[in-house]
């Protein structure tokens, strides 16, 4: 489990024996973007290691300074080629994979084969270096995404669902596959399908200026699904995973109440107190996403069986709290 640190309030309690507990030394790619920087935040608050590989060593130490954080280390990498950085795993309690390129983008031919290769080559050397490492990580937590099941109006998705036969859920698929393979090397593993990442930044804060431009209402048709997820639970569900060693497998990071596009931007009229009648052109969200645009204007119903069968209890697990502290309404 992540290291607890216990500290005796008890002066007089001097007959008992302290315990010294050891911090776990986690190493995370992705760590700059939205999800890892946050992860980076709470398990520095916790005390532990860190280490950061990343592919541009510079912005990381401008994103976390040595003067804030002190019990981190950061390894310039090369995420899709073998190298030297892939040592620094050795002796790393856990991996968190968060990388993959932006799929916010436009998606030409080039771009969509960075998206592929970001995921599939960079968790296959993710993979190469736990195999290598002498000691092994006890985990691997890799990110994956819900675009594993394709997009649906009517389907309901859970983690025994098979996978979509898009281009987003054949990326998916690959990028699973790989790290499926950490398994030959006796490390447990964790995959977590996200969701649409809820929190100031990330896709809310690319929809927000649309929703508020053209007086917040549906986006598209309003009726694809959403399955979202606040990005503390996110973290938790993370941190969860790296905890409890029982834990392992697919599992769902979305929060347990998906809801259609339509509800969506009715409770953020409500939170934004602005009204909520006039639809947002599909071309709005193309402009600010590019064609990952796809991702919130088609959907689907995705619940996190496996997840709440685990015992993991959700901070957000309703959207309208959720958005109420993303812009700060009590």
């Amino acid at each position: 489990m992540l290291a607890a640190k216990v500290r005796c309030t008890f002066p007089e309690c001097c007959k008992l024996e302290r315990v010294e507990v050891r911090s776990m030394k986690v190493a995370i790619t992705g760590a700059t973007g939205f999800v890892g920087s946050r992860l980076v935040e709470r398990l520095h608050a916790q005390g532990e290691q860190i280490l950061v590989l990343s592919r541009d060593g510079t912005r990381a130490k401008r994103v976390f300074p040595p003067t804030a954080f002190g019990n981190l280390e950061i390894v310039t990498s090369t995420p899709t080629a073998s190298g030297d950085w892939q040592g620094a795993i050795a002796g790393c309690d856990a991996v968190v994979n968060l990388a993959g390129a932006p799929i916010a983008e436009r998606w030409t031919p080039k771009y969509q084969q960075s998206i592929a290769d970001s995921r599939k080559i960079g968790t296959a050397k993710i993979v190469e270096a736990i195999s290598k490492a002498d000691p092994k990580p006890q985990v691997l937590v890799n990110a994956s995404a819900i675009g594993y099941y394709g997009a649906s109006e009517t389907a309901t998705f859970v983690e025994s669902s098979p996978a979509g036969a898009d281009f987003l859920a054949n990326v998916c698929t690959q990028w699973e596959a790989e790290a499926q393979k950490v398994k030959d090397a006796g490390v447990r593993l964790v995959i977590l399908r996200l969701g649409i990442v809820l929190g100031m930044g990330g896709a809310l804060a690319k929809m927000l200026p649309a929703f508020r431009m053209f007086v917040g209402g549906p986006i598209g048709t309003g009726r694809q699904w959403f399955s979202w997820i606040h990005r503390e639970d996110v973290v938790n569900l993370i941190l969860f995973s790296l905890g409890h060693g029982e834990v392992e497998g697919v599992f769902n990071a979305t929060a347990p109440n998906p809801v259609r596009m339509s509800e969506l931007c009715q409770i953020m009229g409500q939170v934004l107190k602005r009204p909520s009648w006039l639809p947002v052109p599909n071309i709005a969200l193309e402009l600010l996403l590019g064609d990952g645009a796809k991702v919130v204007l088609e959907g689907q119903q995705v619940l996190p069986q496996r997840t709440t069968d685990s015992g993991f209890e959700y901070q957000y697990p309703t959207v309208k709290p959720a958005l109420e502290q993303i812009v700060g309404v009590k």
